[in-house]
C-alpha cells in the first residue's frame, strides 16, 4: 500500500554559508514495505563541496533599456553578477529525499514536502519527476530525469533579450560535454522584458551570445543514453509577454530587487542549499 512517510528530522545548525542562498526541498512517498521514495532525517547535513567554489557568472553583462517601456537597470551592485554577502539557509531542520531506485537524492527543509508525480510525456524509461512544495503547499521546484534531448528555442538574430547571471555556483553532477555546454552550475538568472524575469535551477547549457538570449534553460545534458535532467522552478525562462503567466518564475520591477532577492532572501537561501545538495546516480 503506497502512502506518504516523512521521517522526523533532527534539528541541526547550518555550519556553512551558501554563496547566494540555500536550498528548498521536500518530503516523499513511502510504503509500509519500504518501497518507494524515502525521506530521512539529516543530522549533520552540510552543503556539498560545490558551495565552496567561487561563482563565476556565465555573463556579467547588465540588462539595459532595449525598447521603449522596458524596465531599466538601476545603478549599484546588481549591475554585476555579484550580489554581495549571502545569507545562510534559514531552515534549522533538514531531511533527505531519496527515490526508490536511489538514482537521486537531495536535502530539503523538514517542513517541506517532496512528492513523486507522473514523469513528463515522452520521458525515457525509468524517468522520474519529483515536485517540492513548502509547508503551506506552495510550489517551490521540480526535479525531472530521463528528459529526451531537445533543441533550444529558435532565436533569430536580433531577437535575444539582455540577461544577467546574478548567482552561479559549481555543482558536481554527471553530465555530457559539448560545444555549447559549461560545467554544471546552480544559477539564478534574470532576463529583461517588460519586467525583469528571474529563475533558479541547475544547468550546463550555454545561455546565449554576448549577454543576449531568447531562452534560459534550467537543464543539464546527461551522459549519453541517460537523458537530460532538470531541477528548478521552471524548465526554462524567457522574456514573458504581458498576457503570459509568469509564476512560478519570478518577476521584479528592477534588477536591483532581483539581486536583493538572491543576496538577502531567505527563500532563495533555502532553495540554493537544496539544489546544491543534489546527488545523481544515473
Amino acid at each position: 500500500m503506497k502512502g506518504m512517510m516523512i521521517a522526523v528530522p533532527t534539528s541541526t545548525r547550518l555550519a556553512a554559508v551558501v554563496l547566494a542562498g540555500g536550498i528548498l526541498v521536500a518530503g516523499a512517498a513511502c510504503s509500509a514495505e519500504n518501497k518507494g521514495p524515502q525521506v530521512s532525517s539529516t543530522t549533520s547535513s552540510q552543503p556539498n563541496s560545490s558551495e565552496s567554489g567561487t561563482g563565476t557568472p556565465e555573463s556579467t553583462t547588465a540588462a539595459t533599456d532595449a525598447a521603449s517601456g522596458s524596465p531599466s537597470a538601476s545603478a549599484g551592485p546588481s549591475e554585476t553578477a555579484s550580489a554581495g554577502p549571502s545569507p545562510a539557509a534559514t531552515a534549522v531542520s533538514w531531511k533527505t529525499y531519496t527515490d526508490s531506485a536511489k538514482t537521486v537524492s537531495f536535502e530539503l527543509p523538514a517542513e517541506w514536502i517532496a512528492q513523486s508525480v507522473s514523469p513528463e510525456p515522452g520521458s525515457l524509461a525509468g524517468a522520474l519527476k519529483v515536485e517540492v512544495k513548502d509547508g503551506e503547499g506552495r510550489y517551490i521546484a521540480a526535479l525531472q530525469t530521463g528528459l529526451p534531448p531537445a533543441d533550444p528555442a529558435a532565436c533569430a538574430a536580433g531577437q535575444g533579450r539582455p540577461y544577467v547571471v546574478i548567482s552561479s555556483v559549481p555543482l558536481d553532477v554527471p553530465h555530457s560535454d559539448g560545444p555549447d555546454t559549461i560545467d554544471p552550475r546552480v544559477v539564478f538568472r534574470v532576463v529583461q522584458g517588460y519586467k525583469f524575469f528571474g529563475s533558479y535551477g541547475i544547468t550546463n547549457v550555454v545561455a546565449g551570445v554576448d549577454g543576449h538570449s531568447c531562452e534560459l534553460r534550467n537543464r543539464v545534458l546527461g551522459p549519453a543514453g541517460k537523458g537530460d535532467y532538470s531541477f528548478g522552478d521552471v524548465p526554462a525562462i524567457h522574456a514573458f509577454a504581458a498576457d503570459e503567466k509568469v509564476a512560478p518564475a519570478k518577476s521584479f520591477d528592477t534588477l536591483d530587487l532581483a539581486a536583493k532577492y538572491v543576496a538577502h532572501g531567505s527563500e532563495f537561501a533555502n532553495v540554493q542549499r537544496m539544489l546544491l545538495s543534489l546527488k545523481v546516480n544515473l
